[in-house]
């Protein structure tokens, strides 16, 4: 290789490639910011995400054209592993439903695997225990309420999944229960950004990574508006059919499971189901029914 007027391109290259500040480094900024919102709100919104603005733009319009009822409509469906045939599926949501899901589900992918990470394990550990083997897909129809202050769109809970990907119009609505400065926990909106896609961390993320990566409670309020009806879709990276014994990730605890001992007892996931339909939209967090050891409840608002 020559060098030109004192410029070594060779040397240059090695050294930005040693300050790691390239892809390698882009992609530590990435699983630490995705750990970092993974274990303390549960919550984070991806823009630059691979789904096209048009796909996004498509699918919500396509909920708004179902036929609704109540404050909140919802059609679901399982698209994987065994999707529906498409004549299954309303006219008003088949053209969009599969292609989006089969987005959204690469996507998922891709951030499962800054979780492995961001948990100190290998990039596929979490994909090979089998936690993204399902995906079923909500889309919510919330026409405008004529007295909101009454009643909630969907009333506090977690996700009964490893993980969520919601997509919200632009009315928004979506709210988190996260922590305050004097201990106290209180409601934080989510704002809707244009083109971004909402990821949320389910219970059986929780339970997996011993309690390090958040499921978060959270709600939907009642539409306000006096005329326009409010949409989103969630797709649910879930494996409802799976017979397998999830429990926490062995080396997320310590081998004399004293310092770090597991937080909960391994279940199937018909068990945590059961429980899950049993308890209902209560306000109690599914999980604490498979603690190991009872903790104290924090004081809410």
């Amino acid at each position: 290789m020559s060098i030109v007027g004192g410029y070594d391109r060779q040397r240059e290259l090695q050294a930005f490639d040693d300050t790691k500040a390239g892809v390698k480094g882009l992609r530590e900024d990435l699983v630490h910011t995705v750990k970092t919102a993974a274990e303390t709100v549960g919550f984070f919104q991806v823009v630059n995400h691979g789904v096209s603005g048009e796909l996004l733009a498509e699918t919500l319009a396509a909920v708004r054209r179902s036929p609704a009822a109540n404050w909140r409509d919802t059609l679901f469906c399982d698209l994987a592993p065994s999707p529906p045939r498409p004549e299954e599926l309303p006219d008003a949501v088949r053209h969009v439903m599969v292609e989006f899901g089969d987005a959204v589900m690469k996507l998922a992918e891709r951030v499962v695997e800054l979780l492995s990470e961001g948990l100190g394990l290998a990039r596929e550990h979490l994909g090979e225990m089998g936690c993204v083997e399902g995906l079923g897909v909500a889309s919510n129809y919330y026409p405008p309420c004529p007295e909101p202050h009454l009643t909630l769109g969907s009333t506090r809970h977690t996700d009964a999944s490893f993980l969520t990907v919601p997509l919200q119009d632009d009315m928004g609505g979506l709210q988190v229960l996260v922590g305050r400065g004097d201990g106290r926990r209180g409601w934080l909106d989510v704002p809707p950004l244009p083109g971004a896609l909402v990821i949320n961390i389910g219970d059986l993320l929780q339970l997996v990574s011993n309690g390090k990566y958040r499921s978060v409670e959270h709600r939907v309020l009642a539409n306000k508006s006096r005329d326009t009806a409010r949409v989103s879709f969630f797709f649910l990276r879930d494996v409802i059919g799976s017979t397998r014994v999830f429990g926490p990730i062995e080396a997320l605890t310590s081998s004399d499971g004293i310092s770090n001992p597991p937080l909960y007892r391994s279940i199937t996931i018909h068990e945590y189901l059961a429980h899950f339909l049993k308890k209902g939209l209560d306000g109690r967090h599914t999980l604490d029914h498979f603690l190991l050891q009872q903790q104290p409840t924090p004081t809410t608002t």
